[in-house]
């Protein structure tokens, strides 16, 4: 491993000791037993099972899964999962096994909620994801888990919820993304006219169907697909499936293979969640996150997933790796191309086994499949020779997946900015060099929809960083503000100097402005952002890692929040937001006590 990996890695579990100690001694010593259980406890259990699979199940005679599935047909990434809990059924029969489904869990769709109330809900989604979770979990008859979830918040909180179940083994299966369609810089093109009035609601509404037309993930590399690259990385789905078409021959095959390894799993304490989900693990997630340009929502929910396996990781320790991490990766927003693309140059399969040559990953690390990473990701399912679940000799497209001694770029996709406003991260790897440092007057905002009404009105014709405020979690919720994408990146594209700086999120799939996000104190809990007045000059600098300014904000006092309605369930998470965790621990009421 590369030393200076090894040396944090270190540092991780020395700071750690104490909670990861206490995390593991918190779980139960072994599964549970069923054939000690009550009689009444058991009935309920297997009431909708024939008599024959009733004593299976309750004289534990093999292994009984749980499944928690996130599905809906609202997210196109989901649509898939109708059917798979009678598919996992199936094969589960095939081996002995027994399954049921533990529980459903919400899953909103941040495609749908962009600049609207509901995307207030979003972040929060998450822990009450990993709540519902815990719930369908507390039946304390299952042996192992399988959980069916994809998109943003989705897949880390389905996680978080699984590591409180860490003594027993997980597995997840995704469902894929959907086939290229309109590609992803002319969606943006035409994003960008309708912003300037040149293209008409109809335009727009046509594009926007070309490029989100049938059942699978959305083909830009965003948050929902970083979770399956992590996912892939962390051994706890297929390596080198992720990214396999919905409709795919080879689908079927790894929902198969997957829930072999599962019930495999049953039988070895060692491939428990607790025991996978170790600091080489989270380092291997991380590193993968740096190069490939994942997405900056990461440096919130990887955080909270570490806590939730009693490590403490931040921001620091993230831009550590991503300064030895080259980008090896250019996939849309920081490329033309999008996951289908990746998928055929190679794919996670092609990017882990160049990481391990350049001792970035710890090929030694556990996988669910009882084999380590490395000798995993080179395997081949049986009777296929598709590439995608193959370990190619080399990437099979330069322009889209490189090798690690020929990077994009020698650093990693993210990294920290700090200074006297605050502490951030910034996505680079979208940014061109030109624009990675901006120093400007700055106008200040409290809602996205009003910088979008004064560039409509025309006051934004001038370089100028943007600032947005009270957005962050104990304000709002920390909505992502992906509706400044087409704004600012017209103002750019006309040639000013532009950046954006928020205790908010941005999309993952925003690319292209710098923008300095999830800036740390927010101005909800007295961060100097929130001291800010338009036309206070303001440094963005990507390249030395600073976000300041030299006014004097000593004297000032913080602009205060607009009042915000509780409609659409906001104010039901009110008591959430006063108890929630900072951006850089996770932002995440599971692990935080309330401020003082």
């Amino acid at each position: 491993m590369h030393p200076t990996l090894l040396q944090l890695q270190e540092k991780i579990e020395k700071r750690s000791a104490q909670s990861r100690s206490e995390y593991l001694a918190d779980l139960p010593a072994k599964t549970a037993n069923r054939q000690v259980m009550g009689c009444a406890n058991l009935a309920h259990t297997t009431a909708v099972f024939p008599s024959a699979t009733k004593r299976v199940i309750s004289l534990h005679q093999a292994p009984h899964l749980g499944i928690v599935t996130a599905y809906n047909d609202m997210l196109s990434a989901h649509q898939p999962f109708k059917h798979y809990p009678d598919l996992i059924a199936q094969y589960a029969r095939e081996l002995g096994a027994t399954t049921q489904v533990a529980g459903g869990t919400p899953a909103m769709c941040d495609g749908v909620t962009q600049g609207r109330e509901g995307m207030e809900l979003s972040l929060f989604s998450r822990d009450v994801i990993a709540l519902s979770a815990c719930v369908g979990l507390s039946h304390d008859v299952f042996d192992g888990g399988i959980l069916l979830g994809i998109c943003d918040k989705i897949a880390p909180g389905l996680l978080i919820g699984a590591l409180a179940y860490g003594h027993l083994p997980f597995v997840f299966i995704p469902s894929g993304p959907m086939h290229s369609g309109l590609s992803n810089p002319e969606k943006a093109k035409i994003r960008q006219l309708a912003s300037q009035g040149k293209a008409t609601r109809e335009v727009l509404l046509e594009a926007e169907e070309k490029a989100y037309h049938s059942p699978g993930t959305c083909t830009f590399y965003g948050t929902a697909n970083s979770n399956q690259l992590m996912l892939d990385f962390m051994g706890l789905q297929f390596p080198g499936g992720a990214f396999e078409l919905p409709d795919s021959p080879q689908r079927k095959m790894l929902v198969q293979e997957s829930v072999r390894a599962i019930e495999s799993a049953t039988r070895n304490p060692a491939l428990s969640m607790a025991q996978i989900v170790n600091s080489s693990c989270l380092l291997n997630a991380l590193v993968g996150l740096m190069a490939s340009g994942g997405s900056t929502n990461h440096t919130i929910h990887w955080i909270a997933v570490a806590r939730a396996a009693g490590y403490l990781i931040d921001w620091d320790d993230l831009n550590l790796i991503s300064s030895v991490t080259p980008l090896l990766t250019r996939v849309y927003p920081n490329g033309t191309e999008d996951v289908n693309a990746f998928q055929a140059a190679g794919g996670t399969a092609r990017l882990i086994s160049t990481l391990i040559d350049a001792k970035l990953l710890d090929g030694n690390a556990m996988t669910v499949w009882g084999k380590s990473l490395g000798d995993t990701v080179g395997e081949v399912l049986p009777v296929t020779e598709t590439f995608s679940v193959k370990k190619p000799d080399a990437t099979r497209n330069t322009e889209v997946l490189r090798e690690y001694t020929d990077p994009f770029q020698a650093d990693g996709g993210i990294r920290l900015l700090q200074g006297n406003l605050g502490r951030s991260v910034c996505k680079v790897s979208a940014v061109k060099k030109e624009h990675r440092v901006v120093h400007a007057p700055c106008r200040v905002f409290t809602d996205q929809l009003d910088v979008i009404a004064a560039f409509e009105r025309g006051e934004m014709n001038q370089s100028m960083v943007v600032v947005v405020i009270h957005q962050g979690p104990r304000a709002n919720g920390m909505p992502e503000l992906h509706k400044l994408t087409p704004v600012l990146g017209i103002l750019q594209d006309q040639g000013h100097s532009v950046a954006l700086v928020t205790d908010g999120r941005m999309s993952g799939a925003s690319g292209k402005v710098l923008a300095a996000i999830h800036v740390s104190p927010e101005a909800h809990a007295l961060g100097p952002i929130g001291l800010l007045r338009d036309g206070d000059w303001v440094y963005v600098d990507a390249e030395q890692g600073t976000l300041s300014t030299e006014v004097d904000l000593s004297q000032r006092e913080q602009m205060p929040a607009p009042r915000r309605s509780g409609s659409h369930g906001r104010g039901y998470f009110n008591n959430w937001k006063s108890m929630v965790g900072t951006a850089e621990e996770g932002a995440s009421n599971l692990f935080h006590t309330a401020p003082q």
